[in-house]
């Protein structure tokens, strides 16, 4: 009885050992990631991202060989992960560049912690194209050798990581924190964004609660309005979450021609950002939490450790003709309350960031494309808090046509786009697109002779805000004379206060409406 006991045991250990031991292997083919950091800090974050993705796509890796479909989500997460993969493969070659001065130790460990992410990433970017394109085969000769070279990067490692490990203390320690709030903004001489002008939405959460999810928006999500000590104003915060959406409840359908506008507050962004921290605005056939047959997104960086890329990425009928990474450095732009500005004219689709024009693709929009949310969704933020993203001021509007030709055509331009600060005449920067095309007309035809006329909502007393419509257009003739060297005698200027509303005051977007500056040839 007991021999046959004894050889049950066996047998149940036998086929356990056979169960068990090939999922024991296939987990010790995984790539090792460095435990220690080196202590230069694009080289630990290069790692560490490398290393994210890799897990990332090694999992799903995981997938394809037990023969487990992927899911359309699944998909989203490898299409994006591919993005990353590619942007910090480009980024190699810079962060190599930093190993310049640092000791000779330092500089070993740094090496061997590189090449390491870079075969991570060379498997992560052959693995993700093929689960993709459903050919994926594991192959085990090439996890082998990696694993088997890793033993020896690990012992070399181990070594400069115990004579270094005081020097990578003093380095975390002394870095420096950039500010994130804005101490002022450049004037955009040469800026050509012309916003819309018929209003289609505008909140800057004014009517909400402090703590509360905008009364206007609408998510699957958690988000909520706040105030912050050094902007004034109230800001919605996003909270991320995967495949959270904050979507605005847009009145209608979006036309052929429309402009998109709103600031940012990035707080907690510094050298240790991720590479995959974005904030996604896409416009999409519906205003569900789904992915529609027809979108156009753009993914704006927030990275400060390299120079980052905007993805852009579209769908028309259902099949993608644009995947792609721009680079553009605005690494201190999206640390000092950015302006994104985004106008979509039929095709064309073009995004600034402040002044500066980051993307201009003129077949991103499908014809007819019938394009009706707009959507926004931060990914890559540190989940504890420390990296925090702010939205206020979200104008949308129907236009964005050129007003010059509308200028000389029919004699006279109410806009709206041209923007002060709060209970002043002090022009916000990024209204310079306005009137810099203004100045262009003048400049064309010296004949011409212009009044700018004022406006205001109904805040304030009746006489506040008669003068304050007076000052605004006496500084935008300002402008014209100071920075576009107009002279001052083809330039006169009027203000009517609150006394022709084009809008209702009752509400943010009427109010939105009259606040306005009228230009009338004379």
């Amino acid at each position: 009885m007991k021999k046959s006991s004894y050889l049950k045991r066996i047998i149940i250990s036998f086929c356990l050992i056979c169960l068990i031991i090939p999922n024991l292997q296939a987990q010790t083919k995984k790539l090792k990631r460095p435990k220690s950091r080196v202590g230069i800090s694009s080289v630990d974050n290069f790692v560490r991202e490398s290393f994210d993705l890799y897990d990332k796509v090694y999992r799903y890796d995981g997938y394809a060989e037990a023969g487990t479909p992927l899911e359309d989500e699944d998909i989203d997460v490898l299409e994006d992960a591919l993005e990353d993969i590619s942007g910090l493969t480009d980024s190699a070659p810079d962060i190599l560049d930093d190993l310049d001065g640092a000791g000779m130790l330092k500089q070993g460990k740094a090496t061997l912690q590189i090449n390491r992410a870079k075969k991570a990433l060379k498997y992560s970017l052959k693995t993700a194209k093929e689960l993709l394109l459903g050919e994926r085969e594991r192959d085990t000769k090439d996890d082998n050798e990696d694993n088997t070279s890793h033993k020896d990067d690990t012992n070399e490692e181990s070594d400069a990581s115990n004579n270094s490990k005081t020097t990578n203390e003093s380095n975390d320690s002394s870095e420096e924190e950039v500010s994130n709030v804005s101490d002022g903004l450049e004037v955009y001489s040469k800026y050509d964004f012309v916003p819309g002008d018929k209003l289609i939405f505008f909140d800057d959460f004014a009517t909400d609660f402090i703590g509360d999810f905008p009364s206007k928006w609408n998510t699957n999500g958690s988000g909520e309005v706040v105030t912050l000590n050094k902007v004034p104003g109230r800001w919605f915060e996003f909270k991320q979450g995967y495949n959270t959406y904050f979507i605005p409840n847009l009145p209608r359908e979006l036309p052929e021609n429309y402009t998109i506008e709103f600031d940012l507050v990035a707080l907690g962004v510094d050298g240790k950002t991720s590479s995959a921290a974005h904030l996604e605005v896409k416009l999409e056939d519906n205003n569900q939490f789904r992915t529609g047959k027809d979108f156009a997104k753009v993914e704006i960086p927030f990275v400060q450790y390299i120079v980052s890329n905007f993805r852009v990425r579209n769908r028309i009928n259902n099949e993608n003709t644009i995947t792609n990474n721009v680079k553009a450095d605005i690494r201190k732009a999206v640390l000092n309350k950015p302006h994104i500005s985004i106008a979509v004219n039929k095709e064309r689709f073009r995004v600034w960031v402040n002044e500066k024009k980051c993307i201009d693709i003129p077949k991103m929009v499908g014809i007819n494309s019938p394009l009706k949310a707009i959507k926004f969704h931060i990914t890559g933020f540190k989940e504890e808090g420390k990296e925090r993203l702010f939205m206020s001021n979200l104008k949308v509007a129907e236009g964005g046509e050129d007003l010059r030709r509308k200028l000389m055509r029919e004699g006279k331009i109410s806009t709206n786009g041209i923007l002060f600060d709060s209970g002043s005449a002090n022009i916000q920067p990024q209204s310079l697109g306005i009137v810099r095309q203004i100045s262009q007309v003048l400049m064309q035809d010296e004949s011409i002779r212009l009044n700018i006329i004022g406006h205001t909502d109904s805040d304030g007393t009746d006489a506040t805000n008669l003068q304050l419509s007076k000052s605004r257009a006496a500084a935008v003739k300002e402008v014209l004379i100071t920075i576009y060297k107009i002279s001052a005698d083809r330039l006169s200027t009027d203000g009517k206060g609150e006394t022709q509303p084009i809008g209702d005051n009752k509400t943010t977007d009427g109010k939105a409406q009259n606040r306005r500056v009228e230009f009338v040839k004379i």
